[in-house]
């Protein structure tokens, strides 16, 4: 059996990669703040994937899978099952593209708004829950960083 001061040198290891390696600390945030937002999605019966295309649809109107796969960074096969899900419950349906007459647009259906109501009620609790050890400042702080790298490497 080691040592006992070896197991806390090894335990200390992670902060200290964390800090010399930013890149590898936002994988690791990114990992844990998607693992909180899957199990909060199935409390809600809700995907996040299903959730975002919800809350795309009400924001922007139809629109076309590839549209949704290419605005919300999901790839093109997932949004397949993501928009067939959705439409089987009733909450979006599939309508020919008036402006393109070989695509179909996906469109919210009023199942799918109050679907999206509910969903977006509960959003806040659980951002305060996954974001508690911040701040309010540090908050904003952290969206303006990451919306900085997201346009750089979008």
């Amino acid at each position: 059996m080691p040592p006992k001061t070896a197991d806390r040198t090894h335990a200390a290891y992670f902060p200290k990669l964390a800090a010399e390696r930013l890149d590898i600390a936002l994988c690791r945030a990114s990992t844990a703040v998607a693992r909180a937002a899957d199990a909060h999605a199935s409390e809600s019966g809700l995907g996040v994937g299903q959730h975002l295309v919800l809350k795309m649809l009400a924001s922007v109107g139809p629109c076309s899978q590839r549209v949704l796969s290419d605005e919300l960074r999901i790839d093109r096969s997932v949004m397949v099952g993501i928009c067939d899900s959705l439409e089987q419950a009733g909450h979006v349906r599939r309508e020919r593209d008036t402006g393109d007459r070989r695509a179909y647009a996906v469109t919210l259906t009023d199942s799918g708004r109050q679907l999206l109501a509910h969903a977006e009620g509960v959003i806040p609790e659980f951002l305060d829950a996954t974001f508690q050890p911040l701040t309010p400042a540090e908050r904003e702080q952290l969206s303006a960083l990451l919306g900085k790298l997201l346009q750089l490497h979008s």
